[in-house]
């Protein structure tokens, strides 16, 4: 398998997991975390409206569910949305190395941050990805700035 199909496949995960958010009645954004092998540690997606948390964003859902790790910097994060500023600091807290996004034109969150720390931002481009937020953020203006804390 290549490795944008791998990547791809990575990131059906994540979809499947912000297909679930918005099942629940939440913000359609889903993360997973990846060994380097492409074995996958854990998934999560964001549960901010589902929980009343305002830090159950996707990424750290994902980072949660993976249980202590010795090293994160063989582990790949993969994430429908660009990370915002928030899960930006967490992946470079914790020496993520790359980052794979499913979209990153309705958000475009701290990637130029993490790139100047020199991770590894593959940008998908996903159309499903894009959609999926781009209807939510129409329909729940609100919920949506509040999600990336705007007023």
């Amino acid at each position: 398998m290549d490795e944008v199909a791998q990547f791809l496949s990575m990131l059906d995960v994540a979809i499947g997991e912000a297909r679930t958010g918005l099942a629940e009645g939440g913000i359609p954004i889903g993360a997973a975390l990846f060994a380097s092998d492409g074995k996958l540690i854990s998934s999560g997606h964001n549960r901010r409206v589902q929980e009343g948390d305002p830090s159950a964003h996707g990424e750290t859902d994902a980072f949660r569910r993976a249980g202590r790790q010795r090293s994160y910097r063989d582990l790949i994060m993969v994430t429908t949305l660009a990370p915002c500023w928030y899960c930006s600091g967490l992946i470079r807290q914790f020496g993520f190395r790359t980052v794979i996004v499913g979209e990153s034109q309705n958000f475009a969150g701290g990637l130029d941050w993490l790139r100047e720390d020199g991770v590894r931002i593959v940008d998908l481009n996903s159309e499903e990805c894009v959609t999926m937020l781009g209807d939510y953020i129409a329909a729940n203006p609100t919920v949506w700035n509040e999600d990336i804390g705007e007023d």
